[in-house]
Order: structure tokens, then sequence, then C-alpha cells
């Protein structure tokens, strides 16, 4: 039923929340990842081990998605951003006071559980505050925060390593988070069913909302199984949630032993210079929306598999122990990625019916964490047992894989009047 908001909605203010929120929770989420080096040597482990600090709080995240997205329907989902915010933030403050590896991975594991609450309710709620219409803007300034969060939060712990340790670099990262986890309390406005009143049309919210929208509310908890039901029974939905799992693992494994390749020998480079190996996450913000581009001249299926094998190209550029062709390599298979992941997550979106939409996004976005954590750790434990080239060839072999996948489901019969992927 259509009813009118009261109060109008600043769309600005809207976006400066989210992309304020996003900043926060990816600043805090990947930090640690330029320092696995330094917690490698303060706790003498290798370099599997020391990827834990990143792959528990992913895995966590990935694993609280849906209990916050459920949890979301009863509280509201501003505080569920709110309480993600701010109980990432400060348990980013205490990281630097743990007394051992083992209290670091509890808070780590802590804080991924905590930042999952807003990539499982962001999209729910821009859809409630702006409805469908006003939506494309904030949901591209809330992917931008979450790609400028990821680089800054790599950045400010790998530049102030050198001179702070790795508690202090934590500290940064903490502080920051913090900085821009009050920038969203003050400015990101409730929804309309918080202020008393609705936004024009529940159908508009469902759409977008993640895997778990729906499942407080009485009659829905059917509808949503069946809807999980569809999105785990299509061939082509199951190759995206692939791609999400194995090309997320790649990529999270080549940057978790970055840090080690480029500060050990040949190379030898400092902590802030290697550090600046995350520049190359711009290039992800430039792929994805040539990627965008690109799908509707060439479709999907070439889109996909060419951005796979670029990022399994950048990865070989860095074999050699050449700094230049090293950088190159990040550059290429951070576009390569970025510009799979764009295909891949709106692929998932235009091939999953309308009951299952919600559903199929919440899948993706477990796989692609899931990926972040199995993946990271799986390669840092190859790197640390057989080097860079044995680190090379295993994700080629997962990208293989998930370009495997791709060539065979995109090949497949459709249901009868099922359109064909543009």
């Amino acid at each position: 039923m259509t009813t009118v908001v009261p109060q109008r909605v600043s769309v600005r203010r809207v976006t400066v929340a989210v992309a304020a929120a996003g900043i926060c929770s990816f600043t805090l989420l990947y930090a640690p990842q330029p320092l696995l080096p330094q917690l490698a040597a303060r706790f003498a482990l290798g370099p599997g081990t020391a990827s834990l600090a990143v792959s528990v709080a992913t895995g966590a995240l990935a694993v609280m998605v849906l209990p916050l997205a459920v949890l979301s329907e009863f509280v509201g989902r501003r505080p569920v951003i709110l309480g993600s915010v701010l109980a990432s933030a400060a348990l980013g403050l205490l990281l630097p006071l743990a007394p051992s590896f083992e209290a670091l991975l509890v808070l780590r594991a802590l804080q991924g559980a905590a930042i999952a609450g807003f990539p499982g309710v962001a999209a729910a709620y821009l859809v409630e505050v702006l409805g469908r219409s006003g939506v494309a803007a904030a949901v591209g300034a809330m992917i931008a925060g979450n790609t400028v969060g990821g680089m800054l939060g790599r950045l400010a712990s790998g530049f102030t390593t050198g001179w702070l340790g790795w508690p202090g670099a934590l500290a940064c990262a903490g502080v920051l988070g913090l900085l821009f986890a009050l920038l969203t309390v003050t400015t990101l406005p409730p929804t309309p069913e918080e202020r008393g009143s609705f936004t024009t049309d529940r159908r508009e919210q469902s759409s977008l909302a993640p895997l778990g929208a729906g499942w407080g509310r009485p009659g829905r908890l059917r509808s949503v199984l069946a809807g999980v039901g569809v999105a785990l029974r299509r061939p082509v939905l199951l190759a995206q949630y692939a791609v999400a799992l194995l090309g997320m693992g790649a990529f999270v494994a080549l940057y978790n032993a970055a840090g080690f390749r480029l500060t050990g020998e040949p190379l030898a480079l400092s902590p802030a210079v290697a550090s600046l190996v995350f520049l190359a996450y711009a290039m992800g913000s430039v792929s994805s929306a040539t990627a965008g581009r690109l799908v509707g001249r060439l479709g999907r299926r070439r889109c996909l598999l060419a951005a796979l094998a670029t990022t399994a190209a950048g990865a070989a550029l860095t074999l050699p122990d050449s700094l230049p062709l090293v950088a190159a390599g990040f550059l290429v298979l951070t576009g390569g990625f970025f510009a799979a992941h764009a295909v891949a997550n709106g692929w998932a979106a235009a091939e999953a019916p309308a009951r299952a939409r919600g559903q199929a996004a919440g899948l993706y976005t477990f796989a692609y964490y899931l990926g972040s954590s199995v993946g990271g750790t799986v390669g840092s434990v190859v790197y640390g047992h057989a080097g860079w080239g044995r680190l090379i060839a295993a994700v080629t072999c997962w990208l293989a894989v998930a370009c495997a996948l791709v060539a065979v489901v995109s090949r497949s019969p459709r249901p009868a009047g099922h359109r064909p992927p543009g």
C-alpha cells in the first residue's frame, strides 16, 4: 500500500552517511593486512597463521550477514547500522591492547561480526529511505565508500607501522574508523518506518533487500525460504557465487602475501613503501565502471571471462623479481578482479527472479566474504610453504575453475520464457 512520507529525506545526507559507514567498516576490516609480516615477526608465526588476523574477521562477517539482516527486521535498519559502526570502531581501538595473537584473533572475530551489520542491511535501508527511484546515487556512494575504506585502512596502517609499530598502526586505523562512525551517527536519518510512516511501496524494498529481509514479518518465512531454494537451484546463479568465492579468495590470497613478498628479499622494501601496493585499489573503481558499460556491448559471459583472464594475467605478471613488473601486475589483477566482481554481482541480480533477488544477493555476499576468509588463509599457507610461484599457480587454478563454470552454465539451456543475459 502506498503512503506518503511526512518528512523529506535529504539524498545528500543519506549519501554522506552510507559513504561514511562504508569507509568506517572497510577501513577497520582490512587494516591488519599490510601488518601481517610484522605480526608474524612479533608472534613467531608463519604467513598462513598470521593471515588469520584478516581471515577470522571476514569469516565472521560472512557468517553474521544473515543473522543481522534478520535482526534488523525486529529492531530496525538504522539501529543495526549504527550499532555496527560504533561496535566495530570500539573494537578497533582495543586491538592494539591485545596481549597475545590469540586475543587479537578473538577481537578481530568480534569486529568482523560487528561490521557485518552494515553490508547486511545497507541496501534494504537505502530502498526504505529513498525508494527505488532515488537509490542509485546513494548505492554508488556506498560502494565508493567501501572501496575508499579498504584502501584507506591499508594505507594508514602500512604507512605508520614503521614508526609506531603494529599496535600504533592499528590504533591509527581505529581512530579513523571512529571518526567515520561518528559521522555516520550524526548524519544517518531514521527510516520512514522508524518515523512512523512508510516509503512508497513495500514491493520496492524486496528487490534490493539482503538475504533475510522479511523474516521478522508474519507469513514471510515460507516465501523467503522458497526464495533461497530458487537461488540455490539455478546453475547460472551458482556460477556467480563460485566467481565470488574463488575470485575473492584468489584476490585476498595475493594481497595477504604481498607484504611478505615486497618486504622480503630480493625486493626488500620498507613497510611504508610496500603498502603503496594498495593504491592499486583505485584501479578497481575504474575497471568496475568500465565493465558495466562493456556488458551492454559484449554480453556478461564475454566480459566476465575476460575479467577473470585479466586477473590471472596480472597475477602471472608479478612472478619476476622486478618491482615495476610486480607493481604493474597488481594494477592489472586488481582491475581484472573488480571488473569480474561487478559483472558477476550484476549477473546474479539480473538472473534471479524477483521473489529470490534478495536471497541471491545475500548468498553472493556470503560467498564473497567466505572466499576472502578461506582463500586468504589457504593462499597464505601455500605462500609460506612453497613460495610466490606456487601461490600464483594455485590462484590461477581457482580462477580457471571459475572460468570453466561460467562457460558451462552460460551455454546451458534456460527455462522457457527466460531471457538470456545481455
